[in-house]
């Protein structure tokens, strides 16, 4: 089977609604109380979805399998509290479903990114990793990336202890 590979449009809202849903769940659904898990899945319903994927300034690249969804990486501008004069962007999400992983679909859709984000004309790309995220933060080091600093990412009232990461373009 070969994964293709496009940009998300509207229509796509569930698909990655439920993806996002799922691969966050199995990957870090076990740290959290129930309300605080509740309360940030509840801030990533397909409304949202449709709104982003509505917006112009925010791009989301779907990976698929004979029409069902791999993985995704939404491209979307600098939200994380880093000072910065150069134009910068940030990988607001990369997933990848579990049965894709170490299959080259992040790897492709970060390349993708990279690329994107120096078309545009970017200088600097940031995202955020979970602390205990091991595999993505080597993923990441493979790419380049560097520790920029902390940051609390927060689910519900819990703050996760996650490291931003920066790539000079």
């Amino acid at each position: 089977m070969s994964v293709t590979y496009r940009d998300a449009v509207p229509g796509d809202a569930p698909t990655l609604a439920a993806m996002f849903r799922a691969i966050f769940i199995a990957t870090f659904g076990h740290l959290y109380a129930p309300e605080d898990l509740a309360s940030f899945l509840a801030g990533h319903e397909e409304q949202r979805w449709r709104d982003e994927l509505g917006d112009p300034a925010v791009t989301v690249r779907l990976a698929e399998d004979d029409r069902a969804a791999a993985g995704y990486l939404k491209l979307t501008p600098l939200r994380l509290p880093v000072g910065t004069a150069a134009p910068a962007v940030e990988i607001g999400q990369l997933y990848v479903a579990a049965e894709w992983q170490g299959g080259g679909v992040a790897a492709a859709l970060l390349d993708w990114a990279l690329g994107e984000a120096r078309r545009r004309g970017d200088r600097e790309l940031y995202l955020s990793v979970f602390i205990d995220n091991h595999r993505a933060r080597r993923f990441y080091q493979r790419y380049g990336f560097t520790v920029h600093g902390p940051y609390a990412f927060m689910v519900g009232n819990q703050a996760d202890e996650d490291v931003i990461l920066r790539l000079a373009l």
